[in-house]
């Protein structure tokens, strides 16, 4: 039986833990954005040793486990005399992991920018920054926003992953109160409730997002 009760009690105690899962979401998908966005353009230069190196480090960070990522930078980073706290190892977890998929959503919207707008830079005598930042990434970057938004979406839902090195966030300290009052049930509840809750209105408004950006775009 749901004890209703109980799950009043144990709210506030997992809601204060929502702020870690928030805080390390959001902190991690900078980290990716940035990342992936500097993954993107390595990948796209014309200096065939370094597009090929990362590559291959996009290819292996894509296809191996987040938790085995995670357990490698909490667990074995320290035997190379780096220590870090759960916290900074989960976004640093998160954010390379999801880079390598943003920079495959940053590669594609640059891709989609026509070749002629690289001539424009050329002809206004940009330098290569002022033609990334003034003519390519402003045309490339709004058509990718929903697939981005969906990106953090699905990060935002994988932090419970961060529980198994000893962060605790919202499913860790459910996890903590019910090995406390051998119930499981109200505090692994509400923490389902709290992602539905939260991941589900966000999924609309990028939804609607794209649907505008479709239209505009004419996509």
């Amino acid at each position: 039986m749901f004890d209703f009760q109980y799950a009043i009690e144990i709210f506030p105690t997992i809601l204060s833990a929502l702020r870690i899962t928030i805080s390390a979401t959001i902190v991690g998908f900078i980290l990716a954005f940035v990342l992936g966005l500097v993954l993107a353009m390595l990948s796209r230069t014309k200096v065939k040793t370094v597009a090929t190196i990362t590559n291959g480090v996009i290819k292996f960070i894509r296809n191996t486990p987040l938790l085995v990522q995670l357990y490698f930078i909490f667990y074995v980073f320290p035997s190379f005399g780096l220590t870090l706290s759960p916290f900074v190892a989960g976004v640093l977890g998160l954010g390379i992991h999801y880079s390598t998929y943003l920079s495959e959503v940053f590669r594609s919207g640059i891709d989609a920018v026509p070749v002629g707008q690289w001539e424009v830079g050329k002809a206004l005598n940009f330098t290569q920054k002022q033609t990334w930042t003034r003519i390519i990434l402003p045309q490339a970057v709004p058509p990718i926003v929903p697939v981005i938004g969906n990106y953090f979406i699905t990060m935002f839902k994988e932090t419970p992953l961060l529980s198994a090195i000893t962060l605790v966030e919202i499913l860790q300290q459910a996890k903590i109160l019910g090995a406390n009052s051998f119930s499981y049930v109200e505090p692994i509840t509400i923490v389902g409730i709290l992602f539905f809750v939260l991941s589900y209105p966000a999924s609309l408004l990028i939804k609607q997002l794209e649907n505008k950006l479709n239209k505009k775009y004419q996509v």
